[in-house]
């Protein structure tokens, strides 16, 4: 017992180094949320006057605060994955040591709600919602990533719609955004489910060998990348027609040249599935969030985002 208790002690005094706890939170995750929320804000119509500093809370609470506490919870729960697939992650390589992931990631939820009480309801319920999907993605008894289903519709929904409608609401003083915001942030929900299936390939080796369901893992390969493929492009397809429904030809003609461009590079992403994953990731995915704020000044230019 003495000496469990010596290697316990000694495992919390070797605190990780600044640089490997910047990396554990991967701050290149944060984008999306960020943007998303910015979108809900843009999409609320409110004027920016005198809401300067409250957007860039709500900006930073859907970045540095949840979705880098997502990332800690993921990479600690995911340590035994990460030894087979990305062993110079900090934790399997021991730049974070001992518990000191699970320690990070549980202080950075009560910092994160703490950050989140700022906002007001909406935006304590928000952050609230989005940690415990964080946790349930990758925590068990639920471990939702398990099955590539349930574990990227959990992320869809808190990267993008959560941040979307909280980014709404709290512009407009916590009232329930619109519904044309909310179905515009539910489509781009579900298109992320797409995005998220893109992040599986680098996986696959690890994920079948720790019995990990992914998309690539469930569907084979090829199939999984034509899932995500369609995934992607069917909800902005219905965001044209809804923009041609509401008047705003304009944006609709935008968002539509936007996925032109996506359909594209997914010809050449099927093509060799795996290798270019990164690559349709890096290329085709900004042209994903750049039809989201389309769509959001589509909304803003009707008045009031309803």
């Amino acid at each position: 017992m003495t000496c469990v208790c010596v290697r316990c002690k000694n495992q919390f005094m070797a605190r990780p180094a600044l640089s490997a706890i910047l990396e554990l939170f991967k701050p290149i995750t944060w984008f999306p949320p960020m943007w998303a929320f910015a979108c809900g804000v843009v999409a609320s119509g409110v004027s920016m006057e005198g809401k300067w500093l409250l957007a860039a809370l709500g900006v930073a609470l859907a970045g540095p605060f949840v979705c880098a506490t997502s990332q800690a919870v993921n990479d600690w729960f995911d340590r035994h994955v990460d030894a087979i697939n990305e062993p110079t992650r900090p934790i399997p390589s021991g730049r974070i040591p001992g518990r000191w992931g699970l320690y990070l990631g549980i202080g950075w939820t009560a910092v994160s709600l703490a950050v989140a009480s700022l906002l007001g309801p909406w935006g304590f319920g928000a952050a609230a919602l989005g940690l415990l999907l964080a946790w349930a993605y990758s925590a068990p008894p639920l471990r939702l990533k398990e099955n590539g289903w349930w574990g990227n519709a959990a992320c869809g929904i808190s990267y993008e719609g959560i941040a979307w409608a909280t980014g709404a609401a709290v512009m407009a003083g916590g009232a329930m955004p619109g519904g044309n915001s909310l179905i515009l942030a539910a489509l781009y929900s579900a298109g992320t489910h797409g995005i998220m299936t893109l992040n599986d390939f680098k996986a696959v080796e690890g994920d079948r060998r720790m019995g990990v369901r992914s998309l690539p893992v469930q569907l084979g390969e090829q199939r999984a990348a034509r899932v995500a493929c369609w995934t992607m492009a069917l909800p902005q397809l219905a965001v044209v027609v809804l923009l041609i429904q509401w008047g705003r030809p304009g944006h609709a003609v935008a968002v539509g040249g936007l996925l032109a461009l996506q359909l594209l590079l997914m010809d050449h992403f099927l093509g060799s599935v795996r290798e270019r994953a990164l690559w349709y990731s890096g290329f085709g995915v900004p042209l994903f969030v750049g039809g989201m704020m389309v769509s959001a000044f589509a909304l803003r230019g009707m008045g009031s985002g309803l």
